[in-house]
């Protein structure tokens, strides 16, 4: 996976399909780069020229005076990452990159994607910045930036919005903590709506998803890997199959874990680590599964916090706090109450659940199919989609595989079908729109559902609609054919992997469906564009 590069000229970033500032975006795709998962992609339909926020005149030239008011540097820094990050982290990176280059900044954005932090800021970049930018769905640590303008948003925001929220960071009073958009600048400096950064439950679960993800990958594909011998061959001591299966259910087992410990991380910062991962084993122990390790999560890290924030100590003992009395306290509380309260319900509801998603037949199943298909596309990678995501991925720790499958499927056919549209419906989209269709089939078959989110962002109203139909049709096939998926990432590459994906013929056929489907309805719901004039000959 190639790093972004540093300054204003960063890159094609892996995984994305490239970002827009303000307006619609529109320009030539680059060519699809090596990136997540086997593939990736490629800047998109950049935007042509700066976007501008609309608002009443001479707001963007009361910004403008302001960003060369003397004393600037002309610097800004800024942090983006994503509860995958995979696509909106670099995304965002490349939205906020040409909106300040349009405004005369220098800028350099630091990337805390799926493979760690790229282009990491210096103490120096910092020190010299005019403001700090923190574009994020998950937790990111915010005491290096202490006495900076800091503007803390979601990535979605930095993405589609990158010039207004420039725009406001500047406009924060000169050493202004993190305060959130609407607390930072009142609406007419721009003339757009606001949006908050994610906070409160959404943004800890994403968190806790984020680091899960990796323990779930790699115990389903290497699960997935023992198969190859046969599908009771792990049963047999001593042999490879076997092996391969404990390594599997190894990482299947720090899963659980993994999600609540982080969860209570985001909440609590590092004094929520020790009762998370606890309150987790736990969770984990009882059979409460994912719904239990979210429990275990959310409540050690506001107890954790709790303590941390109300037990006073002298100073000569205040070393003992974080070492001693925090893990130990908390824990307590969480292990009790997770083992006599919270556990058996949690477990029980836990249960009740499997059983009914493993019983899923006929009508059921494609109703529960619908749903998820429609809300992966209905927010191409927002709080709908990763609700659909979180929900999937968690119930393959307790063995069951078919949503994980249905959502998938219809997390590739919102790109795959547009690029087929722009092949079969050539009339219906502009040259630029065409260009990028290629880069967002490379998107699609890996599973990148953000490759649609320029079409979307120009013509929501038409496209929308198509690919939330191609999905919901994608989604109720998978269910209805019983496909079963057991790795959570990978699009069409980890069919590649003998008894990844049961049955692959069926779960294709699913694909193939949903993206004409989408495609067909976009020829329907979009018009014909207006042939540009031939110039008269002279």
């Amino acid at each position: 996976m190639h790093a972004p590069r540093a300054g204003p000229s960063l890159s094609s970033a892996p995984g994305g399909a490239g970002g827009f500032a303000g307006g619609a975006p529109s320009g030539p795709a680059a060519s699809p780069s090596s990136g997540a998962v086997g593939t990736g992609g490629s800047s998109a339909m950049q935007p042509s020229g700066a976007a501008t926020p609309r608002g009443p005149a001479g707001a963007e030239s009361a910004v403008g005076a302001q960003a060369a008011a003397p004393g600037g540097s002309g610097r800004l820094v800024a942090i983006t990452a994503c509860p995958t990050g995979i696509a909106h982290t670099f995304m965002a990176a490349e939205a906020l990159t040409r909106a300040a280059k349009a405004k005369g900044y220098t800028i350099k954005v630091e990337t805390q994607g799926s493979v760690g932090a790229k282009n990491l800021l210096t103490p120096e970049e910092i020190a010299a910045a005019d403001a700090v930018i923190i574009g994020a769905d998950t937790h990111v640590s915010t005491e290096r930036f202490a006495g900076k303008r800091l503007l803390k948003t979601s990535v979605g925001e930095a993405l589609k919005q990158a010039d207004s929220v420039i725009s406001r960071a500047l406009a924060l009073p000169e050493g202004g903590t993190a305060a959130t958009p609407a607390e930072a600048v009142p609406q007419v400096h721009t003339g757009t709506r606001v949006k908050a950064e994610p906070t409160g439950a959404y943004k800890h679960l994403l968190t806790g998803v984020s680091f899960m993800l990796p323990f779930v990958v790699a115990g389903g594909l290497v699960m997935a890997l023992s198969f190859v011998f046969g599908i009771e061959a792990f049963e047999q001591e001593g042999t490879l199959p076997a092996a391969l299966m404990q390594i599997g259910q190894a990482a299947f087992a720090l899963m659980v874990p993994a999600l609540a410990g982080y969860i209570a991380y985001s909440i609590a910062d590092r004094p929520g680590l020790a009762p998370g991962f606890i309150g987790g084993m736990l969770a984990s122990g009882i059979g409460a599964g994912f719904l239990g390790g979210i429990a275990a999560g959310f409540l050690a890290g506001y107890v954790a916090r709790w303590f941390r924030d109300h037990i006073k100590l002298p100073a000569n003992l205040e070393g003992l706090k974080p070492v001693l009395i925090l893990p130990l306290l908390s824990s307590l509380v969480v292990g009790l109450l997770m083992v006599y309260v919270i556990g058996a319900p949690v477990a029980a509801i836990m249960r009740g659940l499997t059983d009914f998603l493993t019983g899923l037949r006929g009508a059921n199943a494609i109703l529960l199919g619908l749903l998820l298909g429609a809300m992966v596309a209905i927010d191409t990678g927002g709080p709908v989609n990763k609700a659909a995501y979180a929900f999937a991925v968690g119930l393959l720790g307790s063995n069951a595989f078919t949503p994980m499958a249905a959502v998938m499927a219809a997390g590739m056919t919102p790109p795959l079908g547009l690029a087929l549209a722009t092949v079969v419906a050539r009339n219906r989209f502009t040259l630029q729109e065409r260009e990028a269709g290629k880069a967002a089939a490379v998107l699609g078959l890996s599973f990148i559902t953000e490759g649609a989110i320029p079409f979307a962002a120009k013509d929501p109203l038409r496209v929308i609609p198509a690919i939330v139909f191609g999905s919901a049709v994608t989604g109720a096939l998978s269910m209805w054919f019983g496909c079963g998926l057991r790795a959570p990432h990978g699009g069409v590459f980890v069919l590649a992997i003998p008894n990844a994906v049961q049955p692959v013929g069926l779960y294709l056929v699913a694909i193939l469906a949903g993206t004409l489907a989408t495609t067909l309805a976009l020829v329907i719901l979009k018009r014909p564009l207006p042939e540009a004039p031939v110039p008269a000959s002279p």
